[in-house]
């Protein structure tokens, strides 16, 4: 629970310090004097966003510290743990530290180490729950009105199921409407790529194929010629009887082998010739193999001509080189097949959102019973609270309807609504149409009571909740916080006697001025001053005998 408070440089605060005990303790004051200036500084601790305007005038930096009391705080210490925030050698304690300078800038601790205000957020939703001057206003929204009862109800998984069966169902969805979106173009793509891709299966040219019919072409284009030279050459090196290569060699052979035995220098020379002859006899004979198996056939080379060409036009057509034609047959092929894929992959897919919306329809349809089930339990205590409240006639009901036709959200598809009759007779029907302000203040403090009972935060604070409420009626409800306060720590900035009185503890606020500078100070009431003090609630601050006795009785009441 909240231990200690302390203020400096905060707004009109200069500085207090301030022991907040267990049960309801009341905060009254004058008006304008800052009663819920302590409220803020502790929101402050709990992640509330600062800016300059917060540090007092002239100071260089405004500071809150605020100490818990963890001890029955299981939540908030497991948190710390988590975090490796807890302080091992008191970790029934745990304390937060706002700095926030004269620029705006503002840092952040718990226990000493420096954090973020998401983190200050986290931990403070185990600590402290602040319910604010126009909370009940926040019952006309039916967003709120659903977020009560599913408070109220506890179903956290039921409402994560809900939420996962949603975003898997939006994922599919906006993956179906990029396929359906570019279906259109996907069609006409396909279209060109069955024609292109069949045109290519047809000619089915091989990944080496050009090169080779491009050297076959060439071969063939020039059969004649090559045949004629290959004859000329074969006739020239071996088979000319006048004259040929090989015999010229062969005779320049035999007279130097009779000179070498003259001259021994000669042997090397005799012996290159006698190879160079025997190169020119195997090359002679493979200018014949060659001639021999040469073919100069009219309809192949046809064939050949016909097929490069062919591929010459189909590299123009796809403006690549022939001998990448291959390559761009098999890009080609494998886009066409994605397609087709896609195509399968959009008929799969149009089912799996069929069948996740079905699920999302069934998680939803769980919810919404639960929803119903707990709107009965929660409409049924309210009733009994603003009853207490002096609205005897009060009957209080909350609609579930399942929407079918409603966009999926991550709530469900329920309209939730609170309706209320105060008068016999009278039809239900919203809260806008039927209470007044002062009866929807009991009825939003009925449901702020109702629903910080049934959760693990040690500490309530209540500020000016009780607005619009008078007379008997606020004595009730200084009755009901009383009672709430003796199971839990509440804290409750008020303007009524009625519930001042109530207070098992109680700190004046005050605002002290030199006409230079304005000052706030908080202080604790003794007995003596609360008399006073409630006294002047009752009749202004001119104090009456008839204003201190009907203190005393409110007091002993």
């Amino acid at each position: 629970m909240l231990a200690h408070i302390s203020v400096k440089n905060f707004a009109v605060v200069k500085q207090i310090g301030i022991d907040v005990a267990h049960g309801l303790t009341v905060i009254t004051g004058e008006t304008g004097a800052g009663k819920s200036i302590a409220i803020d500084a502790l929101s402050l601790c709990l992640g509330d966003r600062a800016d300059a305007a917060s540090v007092r005038k002239g100071a260089e930096k405004a500071e809150v510290v605020v100490h818990f009391d963890i001890k029955k705080v299981p939540l908030a210490k497991a948190w710390l743990e988590e975090n490796e925030l807890l302080q091992e050698d008191n970790p029934n304690e745990c304390f937060i530290r706002r700095l926030v300078s004269n620029e705006g800038r503002s840092k952040a601790f718990i226990n000493g180490v420096a954090v973020s205000l998401n983190q200050l957020k986290s931990l403070g939703q185990y600590l402290v729950s602040i319910h604010g001057q126009n909370a009940h206003y926040q019952l006309l929204k039916p967003d709120n009105q659903r977020k009560l009862v599913d408070n109220f109800a506890g179903h956290k998984p039921l409402l994560t199921d809900v939420s996962m069966a949603y975003d898997n169902l939006k994922q599919k969805q906006q993956l179906l409407k990029q396929l359906v979106s570019a279906q259109k173009q996907r069609t006409d793509r396909k279209n060109l790529l069955e024609y292109q891709v069949q045109e290519l299966d047809e000619y089915s040219i091989g990944e080496e194929e050009f090169s080779q019919l491009e050297l076959e072409h060439k071969r063939l284009s020039n059969s004649q010629t090559l045949l004629e030279q290959a004859q000329i050459s074969f006739y020239q090196l071996y088979e000319n009887e006048d004259f040929n290569a090989l015999s010229a060699i062969q005779s320049s052979v035999d007279n130097l082998s009779e000179l070498q035995e003259h001259d021994p220098t000669l042997g090397p020379i005799v012996e290159m010739l006698s190879e160079a002859a025997i190169q020119i006899e195997e090359a002679s004979q493979e200018i014949r193999q060659y001639c021999d198996q040469l073919e100069i056939d009219p309809m192949k080379l046809q064939q050949v001509e016909q097929r490069y060409s062919e591929a010459m036009d189909l590299s123009r057509k796809h403006h690549v080189k022939p001998e990448n034609l291959y390559n761009t047959h098999m890009q080609l092929a494998k886009e066409y097949a994605e397609l087709l894929k896609d195509e399968n992959n959009l008929s799969a897919l149009s089912k799996d959102c069929e069948a996740q919306r079905q699920e999302y329809e069934a998680a939803a349809r769980k919810l919404h019973e639960s929803r119903t089930e707990s709107a009965k339990g929660l409409a049924s205590k309210i009733e009994s609270h603003v009853k207490d409240m002096n609205m005897q006639h009060a009957k209080i009901f909350i609609d579930v309807d399942y929407d079918e036709t409603a966009t999926p959200s991550p709530n469900g598809k329920d309209d939730v609504l609170i309706k209320v009759t105060t008068n016999p007779g009278q039809p239900a029907d919203a809260l806008d149409k039927v209470v007044s302000g002062g009866e929807l203040s009991r009825i939003g403090l009925a449901i702020q009571v109702i629903t910080s009972s049934g959760n693990q935060v040690p500490t309530m604070i209540f500020d000016e909740v009780d607005t619009g409420i008078s007379g008997p009626t606020a004595s009730i409800v200084g009755r009901l916080l009383r009672k709430l306060g003796e199971v839990s720590q509440v804290v409750c900035v008020t303007h009524l006697p009625q519930v001042a009185a109530h207070g098992h503890n109680q700190l004046f606020v005050t605002k002290l001025t030199d006409g230079d500078t304005t000052e706030t100070k908080m202080l604790r009431l003794t007995e003596h001053d609360r008399v006073n003090e409630i006294a002047r609630l009752l009749a202004g601050d001119k104090l009456t005998d008839t204003a201190i006795a009907n203190a005393k009785d409110l007091l002993k009441l």
